[in-house]
C-alpha cells in the first residue's frame, strides 16, 4: 500500500487559492495529509481604468506580438472588453499580432476567441517566452503582455531593455485572502513541526505568506523553518523568486506543472524519509 502511497504519514501545505483543491486532490492521492491556507486571491479588474487605457491603447494602436499568459486571464480580458463595447476592435486588433500563449489554457483561449497563436513554448514558463521573443529579435516592436496577477518584471524589462515598446496588460491583481484563519493556521502547524513541505503555485502566494508571517510577528522563525526541514516545493523559478530572495532553497519540477510539483514532493519527502 505505502509503495503506491509516497506521501503517506506526510502533511503538505498549499498555498494556492485557484485551483486549490486539485492540487489537494493529488497530493492526496499519494496519501498526504493537505493543510489548505490560501495565502493570496485574485481579484478580476474589469471596470478597471488601468485595463480599460490598456486596452483602449492597444485597438488604437495594434500590437506587432501579443503575450497571453493565462487563460482565465484572457477570457476575463475579453469580457471586459465587451462590457465596454470594444470587443471586436479588440479581437481584430489582436488578430493582425503574432501571439505567444504560455501554456494550453492560454491556446484554448485564445482560439476561443477566433484567434491563433503563433508559439507556445513547451516548459509554459515566461522565462521561455522571454528568450523566443529575445532571440527573434523585439527592437521597434509594440508588444502586448496580459499579465497575470504579477507584474512580471524580469519578462517586461528584458523586452524594454531589448528595445521594445511594451503595452502591460493587468487583466486582475492580487490581494490577500478575505479569510486569514487557514494562512494562520498553515504558518502556526509550520511552526509547530507539524508541516512536512508547502507547496507554492505563484510568486504572489509565496510573498503573501511570508507578508503574513511578518504581520503575526513569526517572519524569521518561520523562515528558520523554511530554510530548515521543511520542503518548500514550487512550481517554477519565478514562484520561487521571493523565497530564493529571502535564502529559502526551493525544489522545482522541470515542467511548470501541477501533476510534476506533485510528483517532485512525493520524490524529494520519500528520499528524506529514506535518509
Amino acid at each position: 500500500m505505502t509503495a503506491t502511497q509516497p506521501l503517506t504519514g506526510f502533511t503538505v501545505g498549499v498555498t494556492a487559492a485557484r485551483r486549490a483543491e486539485e492540487l489537494g486532490v493529488l497530493l492526496q492521492r499519494k496519501g498526504a495529509v493537505v493543510c489548505y491556507g490560501p495565502a493570496m486571491q485574485t481579484v478580476p479588474l474589469p471596470d478597471d481604468t488601468e485595463l480599460r487605457e490598456a486596452t483602449r491603447q492597444l485597438v488604437t494602436t495594434p500590437p506587432d506580438v501579443a503575450v497571453v499568459t493565462t487563460g482565465v486571464g484572457f477570457r476575463g480580458w475579453l469580457e471586459a472588453a465587451d462590457g465596454w463595447g470594444l470587443h471586436g476592435d479588440m479581437v481584430e486588433a489582436l488578430g493582425s499580432a503574432r501571439i505567444l500563449a504560455r501554456g494550453p489554457k492560454s491556446r484554448g483561449a485564445i482560439r476561443a476567441a477566433g484567434l491563433t497563436e503563433a508559439w507556445s513554448p513547451a516548459s509554459e514558463s515566461s522565462g521561455e517566452v522571454l528568450e523566443h521573443l529575445l532571440d527573434s529579435g523585439v527592437a521597434g516592436l509594440r508588444i502586448a503582455v496580459q499579465l497575470h496577477g504579477e507584474s512580471l518584471p524580469q519578462l517586461v524589462d528584458a523586452l524594454r531593455g531589448a528595445g521594445a515598446e511594451v503595452v502591460t496588460v493587468p487583466v486582475y491583481r492580487w490581494e490577500p485572502p478575505a479569510d486569514l484563519g487557514p494562512v494562520d493556521r498553515l504558518i502556526e502547524a509550520t511552526l509547530d513541526g507539524g508541516v512536512d513541505a508547502i507547496s507554492f503555485t505563484s510568486a504572489p502566494a509565496a510573498a503573501g505568506l511570508l507578508h503574513r508571517a511578518g504581520q503575526l510577528g513569526v517572519a524569521e522563525a518561520l523562515l528558520r523553518r523554511l530554510r530548515g526541514d521543511v520542503l518548500v516545493a514550487c512550481v517554477g523559478p519565478v514562484t520561487a523568486g521571493p523565497l530564493v530572495a529571502r535564502d529559502v532553497p526551493t525544489v522545482q519540477p522541470q515542467r511548470s506543472r501541477t501533476a510534476a510539483l506533485v510528483r517532485t514532493i512525493a520524490a524529494e519527502l520519500s528520499a528524506r524519509a529514506g535518509r
